[in-house]
């Protein structure tokens, strides 16, 4: 199966920015979307893939700083790459702080910005990764019993066998066939997997 495209979805109340910006990207093979204002955005949606946007500071109506603070509270987590005329420290160390991959300031090299572009959309690339493989996790997780998650609870507090049956209540043997099944549906080789795979799953096993 190939890779899904990637998307670069340019911001900017400017026409002639737009144009500049799209025509650079798409002259590497890059497919491109351009918006004026951040509802416009909004309103279009990203497709599924390799996303990430970039952002002019300055847009009518919200500013590009709060649009991307507005994204965070909506959990829509996209890589951002900001332009700007008139860039200045305090902003670009908030942009660089709430996530932005990159902060460049007018006039910048064309390779400046395909490279911050490629950065983007890799860190997109590995974030959709992890996403789908947490997704899979959960949804294994979602296969064991209860008593299956208490039995894999006490491996993970490094307890034996027999200590967890005293504890629940049950067999050895019992508690050996259920650790078995625990290992089995999360497709855990090792305890040491088993350790990594409740860590992501932090929600079920909080520190």
């Amino acid at each position: 199966m190939s890779e899904e495209q990637a998307t670069v979805h340019i911001i900017d109340d400017d026409p002639s920015v737009r144009d500049a910006i799209e025509g650079m990207l798409t002259s590497v093979g890059l497919r491109v979307r351009t918006f004026a204002s951040a509802p416009e955005f909004l309103r279009a949606g990203m497709p599924d893939g390799p996303n990430c946007l970039v952002l002019d500071v300055r847009l009518p109506g919200t500013s590009g700083l709060d649009f991307q603070n507005d994204l965070r509270k909506s959990n829509i987590y996209v890589p951002i790459v900001f332009i700007t005329g008139f860039g200045d420290i305090p902003m670009t160390v908030r942009a660089m702080k709430a996530g932005a991959v990159e902060f460049l300031t007018k006039p910048f090299r064309d390779q400046e910005l395909l490279d911050a572009v490629q950065h983007a959309l890799e860190a997109d690339r590995i974030a959709r990764r992890q996403r789908n493989e947490l997704t899979l996790l959960r949804q294994r997780f979602a296969t064991l019993t209860e008593r299956e998650q208490q039995v894999m609870a006490g491996v993970l507090a490094g307890k034996l066998n027999r200590e967890i049956a005293a504890e629940l209540g049950t067999s050895e043997i019992t508690v050996k066939v259920q650790r078995g099944r625990v290992m089995r549906k999360l497709c855990a080789e090792s305890v040491i997997e088993l350790a990594r795979i409740a860590a992501k799953l932090d929600e079920a096993f909080p520190t």
